[in-house]
């Protein structure tokens, strides 16, 4: 028999699901007299059970409304310090990245992890899988020749179509004709380098910035110059304009403005404008990755750098495959002026993508079930972002920094000074926990006390038990050791 009191017991049933996301932010709890319905039980347990989560902080009473879920409580956690955009930039480099991204890989497997919180995509069943097979199958019975017959340029035209209007929410006008689709975002990138640059160039990154782009970068011999980033408000334009005056032969520069990766931070429209001129002026291709712009917790549709873009200057990247199906591969490009150079390219390298899944991609995006598969994906992320982001501040030791991003599916976090991300990445592994140790997004040595937590595993007592670990590991580490 449970020896606690009943208000207790039904407490903890509610908070279960709170921390499961099936009652989330905003969410109204039923009525006290419900309650008593429900669970058949007095007026008195019903009111000490909603006035136990009101003083634990997990609701909030409502004047003449009742009892809602509020914001997830959260010890409070420093955020991470803005970026000194004073200080001398390092020198452009040749990467280097591809022997530490393959160490991180073959530990992977050699300790194949428990618990894998080093991926940027959510779990399979936070995508509508069975929606897309019926798509798929769909699209198969109306065109059976689809799998025989040769694809057309640039990509199925449907879906190029459903991509424009897309767009049109982004306030970026284009032609169908004018997007190219691709291997996934990775390819475009891929692409848009070999497209206005050649070996030996200089290409100005984010810092910290994704390790595949570094990968990219010394993969076709340019060299990558590290711009300081803020995790509120991304590149920061003033060290970029150092940059500019210190590298005259910068020859491109790649940017994620919303929901960056690793940092989350989403540009402000002002600078997106500001960076698009100063990139025209300066005759830098401005490569633009808006991989992860649906997954914001925004109002209204994020406005993407392209939407500023007069004289083609501008190189947008875009893919399904983190709002969507990362299996699909899905990526597509709008090069600018540019376009023929990567048609070009993208023949010469893989020709055109399989049509088929984009048959099955362009009548669910079409689709009212869509946007509801957004909302609810970014409602599933929010509750995961804020699950992770308090167990990072109930576990981690003292000194642990993270600003809470506005969406997406990871956390930037900054330990300790003293600690070190790749000593914390073997000894997790050996726990069976897996993350991405901040050394892999950047070559400046400035993030060897970072790491970047994926969020896009559904919460779980597995997961906190994980975080709980992680924590431990990190305390434990000599340097935190009094």
């Amino acid at each position: 028999m449970d020896a606690q009191p009943l208000y207790r017991q039904l407490a903890e049933h509610y908070l279960g699901a709170i921390k499961a996301g099936t009652l989330m932010q905003g969410a109204r709890l039923p009525s006290v007299r419900a309650m008593m319905r429900l669970h058949d039980v007095s007026l008195s347990t019903a009111l000490q059970t909603c006035r136990q989560l009101e003083r634990d902080g997990w609701i909030e009473a409502r004047p003449r409304s009742g009892y809602f879920v509020r914001q997830p409580r959260r010890i409070a956690i420093p955020p991470l310090a803005e970026p000194d955009v004073g200080r001398p930039l390092d020198p452009a480099q040749y990467v280097g990245i591809h022997s530490r991204v393959s160490e991180f890989i073959a530990k992977g497997r050699l300790y194949p992890p428990k618990v894998n919180l080093s991926g940027a995509r959510a779990a399979p069943e936070l995508y509508p899988s069975e929606e897309l097979k019926n798509a798929a199958i769909r699209a198969l019975r109306s065109d059976p020749e689809v799998l025989v017959r040769g694809t057309p340029p640039g990509g199925n035209g449907q879906f190029r179509s459903v991509l424009a209007r897309r767009a049109l929410e982004n306030g970026v006008v284009l032609n169908p004709d004018e997007l190219i689709v691709t291997h996934g975002c990775i390819e475009a990138l891929n692409l848009a380098l070999r497209a206005v640059a050649q070996p030996g160039d200089t290409v100005a990154v984010e810092s910290p910035t994704f390790y595949g782009l570094l990968q990219i970068l010394e993969s076709l011999g340019l060299r990558a110059l590290e711009i300081p980033t803020s995790a509120s408000t991304g590149m920061s334009l003033e060290a970029l304009e150092l940059a500019l005056r210190t590298y005259p032969d910068i020859k491109a520069l790649v940017v994620v403005p919303h929901l960056q990766n690793p940092l989350g931070s989403v540009m402000p429209d002002a600078h997106k404008q500001r960076l698009v001129r100063l990139c025209e002026q300066h005759a830098i291709a401005l490569i633009e990755d808006d991989t992860y712009s649906e997954l914001a917790d925004v109002d209204a549709p994020l406005t993407a750098l392209k939407a500023w873009d007069r004289s083609g200057n501008v190189i947008h990247c875009a893919s399904l495959h983190k709002i969507l199906a990362p299996g699909m591969r899905l990526g597509w490009m709008a090069a600018g002026k540019w376009h023929a150079r990567v048609a070009m390219l993208k023949y010469a390298q893989t020709r055109d993508n399989e049509e088929w899944s984009q048959i099955a991609a362009a009548e669910f995006i079409a689709s009212a079930d869509y946007d509801r598969h957004l909302r609810r994906l970014r409602a599933a992320l929010r509750v995961q972002r804020e699950r992770m982001a308090e167990a990072v501040a109930s576990y981690f030791p003292l000194g642990t920094r993270l600003t809470m991003p506005q969406g997406g599916i990871t956390l930037w976090i900054e330990l300790p000074q003293a600690c070190n991300s790749r000593d914390l990445f073997d000894a997790a592994l050996r726990e069976g926990i897996l993350f991405a140790p901040g050394t892999m997004f950047s070559n400046s040595g400035r993030f060897e006390h970072f790491l970047r937590i994926s969020c896009g595993l559904p919460c779980s007592d597995e997961v906190d038990e994980a975080m709980r670990r992680l924590g431990r590991i990190a305390a434990a580490s000599p340097a935190n050791v009094v």
